[in-house]
């Protein structure tokens, strides 16, 4: 149902996931852009998930809204490789903003970011 509403937005997650590491982010969404999608249905549109290693995790049941975000993060590339490394909280409002909180703790992201550079001397020739 809100596939299409997530994927329009994605470009704009992806930024502010990589930005998350810093500072909580906030992305400001265009309502009707929902309530389209939502097809006059009664939708609940707040929510407030958890990733961890970019599966969900504290929740019965998320909501349709919520389970679509999940499910196009989880397509895309470069957002799953950063949700796998990162425990990180999306929660949306009822003013429509996402705001993406990154709960990762600082030492973790720093053997992450030592490991990726180790691993990409391993790969470089000698030269």
């Amino acid at each position: 149902m809100f596939i299409h509403t997530w994927n329009k937005y994605l470009p704009v997650i992806r930024i502010l996931l990589k930005r998350s590491v810093n500072a909580n982010q906030t992305l400001d969404m265009n309502q009707s852009d929902f309530q389209r999608a939502a097809g006059g249905k009664k939708v609940k549109f707040t929510f407030s998930v958890m990733l961890t290693k970019a599966r969900p995790n504290g929740m019965d049941t998320p909501s349709p809204l919520a389970k679509d975000l999940i499910t196009v993060l989880q397509q895309d590339d470069t957002a799953n490789k950063f949700l796998r490394q990162n425990k990180v909280e999306f929660t949306m409002n009822s003013s429509f903003q996402l705001q993406i909180k990154n709960h990762t703790p600082a030492e973790e992201q720093e053997i992450q970011a030592n490991e990726i550079i180790a691993a990409a001397e391993e790969v470089k020739p000698e030269g």
